[in-house]
């Protein structure tokens, strides 16, 4: 507990520093105009498909009555939009996973772990894979525990798991690229994988605060750098003893 409360007081350290600043606003000025453009091109075809699933479950009569049947274009409507928000921020978390993290890993360890040898254990490819698998995991999950969150009190439990799950995944590769060995890649996975869960979990609530989570992609990025080199830090001075 205590490594990962720290890994959080680091990443806000490092988060106002002019380098990390200037990559804040970025990657979800990007996501918003990916979805966005998309949205434009595609948002008749998405009504419709949202249309169709409604009318494939008992949902279809309950929204056929009374007010409901007055309501449900617009109902349609705001469910899409609801969905497209945790797109965006998910299409950010990738894109400063991919993209950002390797001068964030650069700049971090520069600054707080200057002792760690390189070992490039990692790769671009590698990145993109686990990047490609963090995300199909989660739209998995999510798309299969979604009656979950609509008729259960597990709709306030799941976005979270789902999300430090996500976190952890997406940020844990990266972090850990260019210092670490393949073999110690998997060490530090290994014993650090509950901190990397609370940490994702904690990090993953910034998703449901307004305007913080238009910075949060850059500093949950921080704290799983600082996270990971520390634990790798440790490894290696256990090695040592």
């Amino acid at each position: 507990m205590n490594s990962v409360v720290s890994a959080l007081v680091e990443a806000l350290k490092t988060f106002f520093h002019p380098k990390m600043l200037s990559l804040v606003l970025w990657p979800m000025l990007v996501a918003v105009v990916l979805w966005v453009g998309a949205a434009m091109i595609y948002w008749g075809s998405w009504v419709e498909g949202m249309t169709g699933m409604v009318q494939a479950t008992p949902l279809e009569q309950w929204m056929e009555q009374g007010v409901f049947a007055v309501v449900s274009h617009y109902l349609i409507t705001v469910i899409l939009v609801l969905l497209l928000l945790p797109a965006i921020y998910v299409t950010a978390l990738v894109i400063t996973a991919v993209f950002a993290m390797p001068m964030m890993v650069s700049h971090v360890a520069r600054q707080s772990y200057p002792e760690l040898e390189f070992r490039k254990g990692g790769s671009t490819a590698g990145s993109v894979a686990n990047a490609v698998v963090a995300t199909l995991v989660y739209c998995a999950g999510w798309v299969l525990s979604l009656p979950l969150w609509l008729f259960s009190p597990f709709a306030l439990v799941l976005p979270i798991i789902l999300m430090a799950y996500l976190n952890q995944r997406l940020f844990r590769y990266d972090a850990l690229a260019d210092h670490a060995s393949a073999e110690e890649y998997e060490q530090v996975i290994e014993r650090a994988t509950p901190k990397l869960y609370l940490l994702g979990a904690l990090v993953g609530l910034l998703q449901f605060v307004p305007l913080l989570n238009l910075f949060a992609p850059i500093y949950v990025g921080l704290a799983f750098i600082h996270l990971c080199l520390a634990e790798l830090r440790q490894l290696r001075e256990g090695e040592r003893i």
